[in-house]
């Protein structure tokens, strides 16, 4: 006998360890599902402020997130009240099962649970049920399985993901974020013991559905936690008299346009990082919806504003409303549409012609009619204010000035120094022709603020960034760094809009044809910014300009971001700084191309009449009037002088006759005017 003990010995010693090792190898065969949940797509800030997030496939918003992202305070309350054990049994809490089994047994019926927290985030992770005898032992292998192959912190990660808070809302950062509207780093207590209550009755504990019963689960939680020492009697009771939220909050849905773009560019990553300020974006949003309300039907606006320094883009703004309200079709993107810069571009005429060498701020222009062949530029207003300064010209964005600027440089010159600033302009037809100053191309408010932050950076390219970690274009100089500065000196000169703040911004307004754009670009030293206002459909907005309307939108983006403008850049060593009459001789007066075929400004012209008329004859003659020019008159008619010594500008020559006539008028100073008419 004492042989055979020590042999029952060894071999219950190795029918156990047999059963454990079989156990083990039970448990070890395990086919778990997947532990990647999907969690909702997120968009944050340049200081990873949540901007925007996305439900996951199904419609639940499931937020990622890892324990540092956590209270402590909710996990120590989290772990007293629903697994004490956690960190200490390997998946099933042997006591809570034996204390549970005794409590079912003396009361006839099931008292307690003993589901640890890893049975319960493998019941989340099968979505399984927890009352049939199958379920709960698949959910005690499952959890013995996840304690082999994970950490107790990634468990309890896997915990604060899926755990169910109501309604379509699944995990603890989705569930502050909903029902407190903030992140789960810092909580209360009162907060802490709801978000403990909730995942065991989600539907009925619900906030925004049965405050009350939310109440009563946050007070049974909180008083239990009392006699674990983890809350202390006076935190409970203040923690009672929180008051709760009613309503669910909405998630963050800042910047939507450019969150979907970032979703677009990189559909594999889950986490986007935009150069954007949340605050700053925040208050752009609510500044652009308050400048369209109660405005033209259908009326829409985009702003954008960056750091012209580093081309980071801090607030961004695609429309007045992502939704669809109004007909406004607010989730177009109107930063990206082509639309007609209006006047927007005539600086970068005048700089390019400081650099060609053609005109200086102070060279004297004229301001008069003209024609080219069958293009005749008016100004806005349909007045000529005759002789001025070229700044002068650009500061009141005079037309005809720019066109003839235009013409002396080449309109494909101004098209390929766009594209050299890195900007996408798109030409009605394809040929470029002397409209193009005034607005006549298709452009983007993306691409006119990027122009101009090249401007504000002394004519060198400055690529705009919407992406942290973006990398930078290469620079490129696209203006002269004296005329870029000339030209930004001369739009700084510009008084602030009406009731706007007294800032020193160098900008520029703009109105395409039709009212269908009103426009305002600018910049001080450091930041840069644009103005949209039209309607997505480019239909027209009667009264819509951009000196008024746009204008002062402008001045209020950049305060946005700074009580007082940034000052500009002193001149570069090569500025001149003349006035007119120190200027060289060929810079005095711009004299292009065309001057060697013209009359002078003050020449005679035939008023009437007008050259190719068809006038019924007459037997008492021909009615003609001349402007300009200069007193006595000689008028001629097929080259015979016909009336002479005239110091009227209103004349009766002797002609009856019908044919074809030459008639001319010469001056004092023999300068003369022609015309062909013919008598019927």
């Amino acid at each position: 006998m004492r042989r055979i003990a020590p042999f029952i010995v060894v071999l219950a010693l190795f029918l156990t360890a047999l059963g454990r090792d079989a156990f083990d190898d039970w448990v070890a065969q395990t086919e778990l599902p997947s532990v990647l949940p999907d969690t909702s797509v997120e968009v944050r800030d340049r200081d990873d402020f949540l901007l925007r997030a996305y439900t996951v496939e199904d419609g639940r918003w499931r937020m990622g997130i890892n324990i540092a992202q956590v209270d402590p305070r909710f996990l120590d309350m989290l772990i007293a009240y629903e697994d004490k054990r956690f960190f200490n049994h390997a998946g099933v809490d042997t006591w809570a099962v034996l204390r549970a089994a005794k409590q079912a047994v003396l009361n006839g019926r099931i008292v307690s649970g003993a589901s640890t927290l890893t049975m319960q985030v493998a019941r989340l992770l099968e979505q399984s049920g927890t009352g049939a005898w199958g379920g709960k032992v698949r959910q005690l292998r499952v959890a013995l399985r996840l304690e082999q192959v994970l950490s107790k912190e990634e468990i309890l990660e896997l915990y604060l993901t899926l755990a169910p808070y109501g309604g379509n809302i699944e995990g603890v950062r989705a569930a502050t974020l909903s029902y407190f509207g903030k992140e789960p780093n810092r909580l209360t207590a009162a907060q802490s013991a709801l978000l403990v209550a909730l995942p065991q009755a989600p539907e009925a504990r619900r906030p925004d559905v049965d405050v009350q019963a939310a109440k009563v689960a946050r007070q049974i939680v909180l008083d239990r936690l009392v006699s674990t020492d983890v809350v202390s009697d006076e935190e409970a009771r203040t923690a009672h008299l929180e008051s709760i939220q009613s309503e669910r909050l909405p998630f963050p849905s800042l910047a939507p346009h450019l969150s979907d773009r970032a979703r677009r560019v990189s559909p594999e990553r889950g986490l986007h990082h935009l150069t954007l300020s949340g605050e700053v974006q925040k208050q752009a949003e609510k500044l652009a919806a308050k400048s369209i309300q109660g405005k033209a039907e259908n009326l829409s606006i985009a702003m954008i504003l960056a750091d012209h320094q580093t081309g980071e883009i801090i607030a961004h703004v695609g429309s007045g409303g992502y939704s669809d309200r109004a007909g406004r079709q607010g989730f177009i993107d109107m930063t990206k549409a082509l639309r007609s810069p209006g006047s927007t571009l005539k600086p970068i005429v005048y700089a390019l012609a400081f650099d060609q060498g053609l005109a200086h701020p102070a060279t004297l222009i004229n301001d008069r009619p003209v024609a080219f062949g069958g293009y005749a530029p008016q100004n806005f207003d349909g007045a000529f204010r005759g002789e001025l300064r070229v700044d002068e010209a650009l500061r009141q964005s005079l037309n005809i000035p720019v066109v003839l600027l235009t013409e002396e440089l080449g309109p494909a010159r101004l098209m390929a120094t766009l594209r050299k600033a890195g900007m996408h302009a798109q030409v009605p037809g394809g040929a470029p022709g002397l409209a193009v100053a005034l607005g006549g191309v298709g452009t983007s408010l993306e691409g006119l603020v990027q122009l101009y932050a090249g401007l504000a950076q002394g004519g060198v390219t400055q690529a705009l960034a919407w992406q942290m970690g973006q990398q930078a274009g290469v620079s490129e100089r696209f203006l002269g760094a004296s005329s870029a500065w000339q030209v930004s000196h001369i739009l700084a000169g510009l008084e602030p809009p009406k009731g706007a703040a007294q800032m020193r911004v160098a900008y520029k307004t703009g109105t395409s044809y039709g009212h269908r754009d009103a426009w305002a670009i600018g910049f001080d030293g450091r930041y840069v910014a644009g103005v949209w206002i039209g309607r997505p459909d480019g239909t027209p907005v009667p009264g819509a300009f951009g000196g008024e309307m746009a204008a002062p939108i402008l001045f209020e983006l950049v305060g946005l971001i700074s009580d007082e403008a940034v000052p500009l850049p002193p001149p570069p060593p090569e500025a001149l700084l003349l006035d007119t009459a120190s200027l060289p001789l060929p810079l005095r007066h711009f004299k292009g191309r065309r001057a060697v075929f013209q009359a002078a400004p003050d020449a005679p012209k035939l008023a009437f009449p007008p050259d190719g008329a068809r006038l019924v004859r007459s037997e008492e003659g021909l009615i003609v009037k001349v402007r300009d020019g200069l007193p006595p008159f000689t008028w001629m008619a097929n080259g015979a002088p016909i009336l002479r010594r005239v110091h009227t500008r209103e004349a009766q020559l002797p002609v009856s006759e019908p044919g074809f006539f030459e008639l001319s008028v010469i001056d004092k100073n023999g300068r003369a005017a022609r015309a062909t008419i013919q008598l019927d």
